[in-house]
Formats: structure tokens, C-alpha cells, sequence
């Protein structure tokens, strides 16, 4: 099992940058596939970003793309999302998650249920 704690939320204004990080502690870090949801007001949870176990392939949404960037450092446990050119939209609960199952397609990467572990998530206020 592993445990999962977010860091870095806060309150900016739109077009400014955050970054967001997540330690993992437990089982083997490398051997788990990662990924960001964020939960907005009234909204449910949706898919940000992911970030493969092996060869650190990378998954975005489409609403992300080009701004948010997903990495992963195996040596201290710890997935990061930098957050560039944000919107009052961006505003939300950003949650990280894990799974270490095995997945042969990619489309496991971007649904919810493929995950198992999940932090309490950090708040992300954009300000207009």
C-alpha cells in the first residue's frame, strides 16, 4: 500500500504558475503508475494528468495541454505537476493518485476507477 500527500496549492492570479508535488510513501514509488484529477466547484472529478511507471510516458486533457507538465522523480518518491498560464477555471481540489496494476491500454490512464490510492488533496484558487 501507499500512502499519498499533496503540497504546493494556493491561491494565484490568472496567468501565473504553481506547482504541485506528491510524496509517496510505502511500496516501491517506481513501481506505481501516477495521475492528477481535480474536483472544481460544483463539479465532479476529472482527469488531469498522468505519468507511466515505465519510460515515464505522459497523458494530458485536452483542457491542459500545453500548459500543465507531469514528472516524476523515482530517487525521492515524489510526482509533480507544474501548472503554467492559469485560468480562474484551473480552480479546484487537485487530488493525486496511484495504482500499481498493470494496464495495456491508455485509456486506463484518464479514468478514475483505475486508480487505488489517493491523496486529500491540495486546494488550487486561480483569482481573476
Amino acid at each position: 500500500q501507499v500512502q499519498l500527500v499533496e503540497s504546493g496549492g494556493g491561491l494565484v492570479q490568472a496567468g501565473g504558475s504553481l506547482r504541485l508535488s506528491c510524496a509517496a510513501s510505502g511500496r516501491t514509488f517506481s513501481s506505481y503508475e501516477m495521475g492528477w484529477f481535480r474536483q472544481g466547484p460544483g463539479k465532479e472529478r476529472e482527469f488531469v494528468a498522468a505519468i507511466s511507471r515505465i519510460a515515464g510516458r505522459t497523458y494530458y486533457a485536452d483542457s491542459v495541454k500545453g500548459r500543465f507538465t507531469i514528472s516524476r522523480d523515482n530517487a525521492v518518491n515524489t510526482v509533480y505537476l507544474q501548472m503554467n498560464s492559469l485560468t480562474p477555471e484551473d480552480t479546484a481540489v487537485y487530488y493525486c493518485a496511484a495504482t500499481d496494476k498493470t494496464y495495456y491500454s491508455s485509456s486506463y490512464y484518464f479514468s478514475e476507477p483505475t486508480y487505488d490510492y489517493w491523496g486529500q488533496g491540495t486546494q488550487v484558487t486561480v483569482s481573476s
